[in-house]
């Protein structure tokens, strides 16, 4: 029995970018790939599966777009001619997808879109992401968040953005942008925003994916190579982040043997291969400072004064309160908890659950222990991810309350 759920978080993004391309309208198709999943969900419990899913899947959608569009066109509907005459001839069954969805981020981060919108609106067309973890991700409301998303597919419709990878000397001005939705779809897969599992694999195996085809795309451009290894570095770690049962181990309490030793070793390549082009950004300090968590044999051989050191370069480079508060965890590990918790205690990020747990920890060490209980219980309050709403509310009930 094949899980319908478990297909439209594998395949909903493709099946997007492929529609996109043979009907030339991005509302049109995610309109028509949601379509096909209602029918999938209504007729695969009773008829079974098809072989293929995700080529079923694209084929009823391309259908039931091409349908809807004759009809509209009838009435003289502008876009729907337009679309129409845009459709395909050929297979849209499964098979190798080559770029569409790098043309798809690409079309989405155009120059014409705010920035907040061309990655939100990629998040949700590739991710399959809902309105309410994208707007999580970029700490607002889930009503601005499905303002933006709208105003997006509008300007994309009506401003006629083509959709194909621009050439080499429009690049550089969407890269940004694309390296922004890239590590933002990857992070929605590390922790996952909602459900019972604290990885989303799909999300973060397709994030690498791109993130290399990126690299292949533009080889001289070091932020790319920055995220990759980024990514690599990781993903490497995601054996020992969870327990058989799916609980969530810390960082500081990881089997580092169990880390992907592979992923270690490429992605620690890509650093050198930036350190060496000695044009750092964003990516690449971040990518370094996961280098040196790689590098330590334990957590308790960290090299923190130079993770704290790469932490102050990377505020100079892209700062914000999240970089900032993970460098005062970095400042708490080597000028003491206390150090840290007056750096926390001055950011405003009330609504970001890691805020309240790295606070609550921080009180831990300090022996204040009824505080740390009602931050770690905030914490778990404000997130959806049932794996660390649990490791949260255990912290919450083993706090001594001392203090």
């Amino acid at each position: 029995m094949v899980d319908v759920e478990a297909v439209f978080r594998a395949e909903y993004g493709r099946a997007v970018a492929v529609l996109t391309r043979l009907l030339g309208d991005i509302g049109l198709a995610e309109e028509a790939v949601q379509e096909a999943f209602t029918v999938a969900v209504a007729r695969w419990p009773e008829s079974g599966p098809p072989p293929s899913p995700a080529g079923w899947i694209i084929t009823t959608a391309r259908n039931r777009a091409v349908d809807r569009l004759r009809r509209e066109a009838s009435r003289a509907d502008r876009h729907a001619q337009a679309a129409l005459l845009h459709v395909r001839d050929g297979p849209t069954e499964e098979g190798p997808v080559h770029d569409d969805r790098l043309r798809l981020i690409f079309t989405c981060c155009h120059p014409a879109l705010a920035p907040a919108a061309r990655v939100a609106l990629t998040l949700r067309l590739l991710g399959g992401l809902g309105t309410v973890e994208i707007a999580r991700a970029f700490l607002v409301s889930e009503a601005t968040m499905a303002q933006r998303i709208v105003r997006a597919k509008a300007k994309i419709r009506d401003a006629g953005i083509p959709y194909r990878v621009p050439g080499d000397a429009d690049l550089p001005e969407r890269l940004d942008a694309v390296l922004a939705v890239l590590y933002l779809i990857f992070t929605a897969g590390h922790t996952a925003g909602s459900g019972d599992r604290l990885v989303r694999d799909d999300l973060c195996a397709e994030a690498i994916r791109l993130a290399r085809l990126l690299v292949e795309l533009m080889p001289d451009e070091p932020e790319a190579l920055g995220l990759l290894a980024l990514m690599l570095l990781t993903e490497a770690r995601r054996p020992a982040r969870t327990t058989a049962d799916g609980a969530l181990v810390p960082l500081p309490a990881q089997d580092r043997r169990r880390w992907d030793a592979g992923l270690v070793a490429e992605g620690q390549a890509l650093v050198r291969r930036c350190l060496r082009r000695d044009r750092p950004g964003p990516y690449q300090i971040q990518a370094a400072i996961a280098a040196v968590h790689s590098d330590a044999p334990d957590a308790a051989g960290t090299d923190w004064a130079q993770i704290l050191t790469l932490y102050d370069q990377l505020t100079a480079y892209a700062p914000g309160p999240v970089v900032a508060l993970n460098r005062a965890v970095a400042l708490a590990e080597v000028a003491g908890p206390a150090a840290g918790l007056a750096a926390v205690e001055r950011l405003d990020l009330g609504r970001y659950h890691v805020f309240h747990a790295v606070r609550a920890d921080l009180l831990r060490r300090l022996g204040r222990g009824r505080e740390a209980t009602q931050a770690y219980r905030t914490a778990a309050e404000r997130t959806d991810n049932a794996a660390e709403r649990a490791f949260l509310a255990a912290r919450a009930a083993t706090t001594l309350p001392g203090g």
